[in-house]
């Protein structure tokens, strides 16, 4: 997510630093901010909004602030909006201890309402500043060294995070800690460094350490000691980088998207997180109240690529869950059919970056129209999350390849939860059913993870289609709606005419495309549904498709008609989106990668879409 670089030895800090954010900027950030110091000089902080460039300008490259040891950051903001206030480097009320913050920290308004009566002052809306201050108070409070006080605020601190702090009175020292987000520190002849991922400093060094969770780092020039949670002082083994920068970036995996692919089990479980504490889900801070959800006549999700595939997905769940009528729009054709829509609907808009022009162009189309706007999005701060009258932020952090998944994956879990907490808040489910689909959700992230295990077979069986001209998913129900997203990825990036059909359809002129060897790929998690598509399936084979089936684990009877067959672990049928979409994925990765295709790039095709 924020990008964090360190550097202490006798070179000018402030060039070093910028030149190492520069190469976390595809962790994408909002603004940025340096802190250095010249000896026993005072701490100076500079910050800036928007791109690193600003920030440069602003300290003539760095050339403008003096000091041999510093701190910088690229924030993209979470908790708070994007703005020179929020960036960080964040400081105590004197200005004692400066720090910069990777993570999200659960519970920093119990600790900031601790804090508040302490009298400490805030002037930002971050986490961050809270946990600086807590540093600040533990330091003051027992009089000891800074890994003292930073022991003491770890304890306290629940969530993720990667520190770097300087405190005034250990000048040429950085102190680190860690908690689940990454860190690195390197070392070189007299120098020290750290940063968020290894590109940052890879000009510099190449010997670094990896610090371990829940232990603590001091940087001195050429010196990096170690601490555990007690204090004591522990042992690390240096490592010397191999990869060559871009590798580096992508943390040894070969392209962003299989990075990204295999991030969805956190992102999952983040986004899960951040509204679903001890079983049950709260939507306060989304912006939604009880009397709102009950008053909901109708439902209306509007999105394009595929932000729309989770909205035919979560059609199906809020109605079946929540029994709220639900319909489904692409962006680009709502406002231009002047949709008639109730004064108590909902309108929900999807959209990673919160920035796509067809999305925000419907949001407004509502909002003229006096109908309350949910929306679903990515990024802090973006157009659509500032004009929306409600957000849910989905926290899959910033994602570089251009065919999503974990954004993907992120935008199901935020529709489900909805779905549920609809259905409990109108009385449409009993308190032990909620339980028991809350209970589905929490167990999705370690169910994908199995999945992502066992990808050699995928890649196996992927390889060998790489020749293909066209591709056929089909599936009925919500596996209509997986084999949407599924037709999506293989194409984008492989290049492979594909395309998806709801397996019902087949017979009203589809089937006549079947020819010898088309790949037909059935998509079968709906048990109800299960023998009517496999029953579709044999209909393909006998036209000479050749099968893949994808199903649950249980079906092993597919395997008399599917000629290669991947299985899934079972969950609720609603959310069997979750869990079925990962193959496809994968296979969409390695067709592409068989045939020698810029993954992440794929031709003709941008991240986000800012253009009608």
């Amino acid at each position: 997510m924020c990008g964090i670089v360190g550097f202490t030895g006798d070179l000018q800090a402030a060039p070093i630093l910028l030149e190492g954010l520069s190469k976390l900027e595809y962790r994408g950030y909002d603004s940025a901010g340096l802190a250095v110091r010249d000896g026993d000089a005072a701490i100076e902080v500079v910050k800036a909004k928007g791109r690193l460039s600003v920030l440069a300008e602003k300290t003539n490259s760095g050339q403008a602030m003096a000091g041999t040891c510093g701190i910088g950051h690229t924030r993209w903001a979470t908790h708070g909006e994007p703005s020179e206030g929020n960036a960080h480097p964040h400081h105590s009320d004197d200005c004692s201890v400066v720090a910069v913050h990777n993570g999200i920290i659960e519970n920093y308004q119990e600790l900031k309402d601790k804090l508040l009566r302490k009298g400490y002052q805030f002037y930002s809306d971050t986490d961050t500043e809270v946990a600086v201050k807590l540093i600040d108070y533990y330091y003051k409070k027992y009089l000891g060294t800074p890994v003292d006080a930073i022991n003491h605020a770890m304890v306290r601190i629940r969530g993720s995070y990667a520190l770097a702090v300087m405190f005034h009175e250990y000048p040429g020292e950085i102190y680190a800690a860690r908690k689940e987000s990454p860190l690195i520190l390197g070392v070189a002849d007299g120098e020290s460094y750290l940063a968020s991922d290894v590109p940052a400093i890879l000009k510099y060094t190449r010997n670094v350490y990896y610090i371990g969770n829940m232990e603590i780092g001091r940087l001195q020039k050429g010196k990096v000691t170690f601490y555990n949670l007690d204090g004591d002082e522990i042992q690390k083994e240096l490592t010397e980088i191999q990869w060559d920068a871009e590798a580096a970036e992508k943390s040894g995996f070969e392209h962003f998207m299989i990075k990204e692919i295999h991030e969805q089990p956190k992102a999952v479980a983040d986004t899960l997180h951040s509204v679903v504490k001890d079983g049950r889900a709260d939507l306060a801070d989304v912006g939604l109240t009880d009397e709102d959800v009950k008053k909901i006549s109708q439902i209306c999700i509007v999105a394009c690529g595929s932000a729309y595939h989770v909205g035919i997905a979560a059609q199906y769940v809020i109605e079946d869950l929540a029994k709220i009528p639900v319909r489904v729009e692409l962006a680009s054709e709502f406002r231009y059919r002047r949709p008639l829509l109730d004064l108590d609907a909902l309108v929900i808009v999807i959209s990673q970056s919160g920035e796509t022009a067809d999305s925000l162009a419907a949001l407004r189309e509502a909002k003229e129209k006096g109908i309350k706007t949910l929306g679903i999005v990515n990024v802090v701060g973006s157009s659509i999350a500032r004009e929306a009258d409600t957000v849910f932020y989905t926290m899959a952090g910033p994602e570089i390849a251009v065919a999503t998944t974990k954004a993907y994956s992120t935008q199901l879990i935020a529709c489900y939860v909805l779905a549920i907490q609809f259905a409990k808040i109108r009385d449409a489910i009993t308190e032990g059913e909620y339980a028991y689909y809350i209970e589905e959700l929490e167990a999705l992230p370690d169910k994908i993870t199995k999945i992502i295990e066992d990808k050699e077979r995928i890649q196996w069986f992927a390889a060998k289609q790489a020749a293909e001209k066209d591709i056929f998913f089909i599936g009925r129900g919500v596996d209509y709606a997986i084999s949407l997203e599924g037709s999506l990825k293989m194409k984008e990036i492989s290049y492979i005419h594909s395309e998806a059909y709801a397996a019902g359809e087949l017979k009203h002129g589809t089937i006549s495309l079947i020819e010898d060897g088309t790949l037909v790929i059935g998509v079968l998690t709906q048990q109800a549904l299960y023998e009517k598509t496999v029953s579709n399936m044999v209909e393909c084979k006998s036209r000479g498709a050749y099968l893949m089936g994808l199903t649950t684990y249980g079906n092993y009877n597919i395997e008399d008609t599917a000629d290669f067959v991947v299985y899934v672990p079972k969950t609720d049928v609603h959310f069997a989106v979750s869990l079925a979409v990962i193959p496809l994925q994968l296979m969409a990765y390695y067709v592409s990668l068989a045939k020698g295709l810029d993954v992440d790039k794929p031709r003709n095709l941008a991240k986000s879409v800012t253009v009608e």
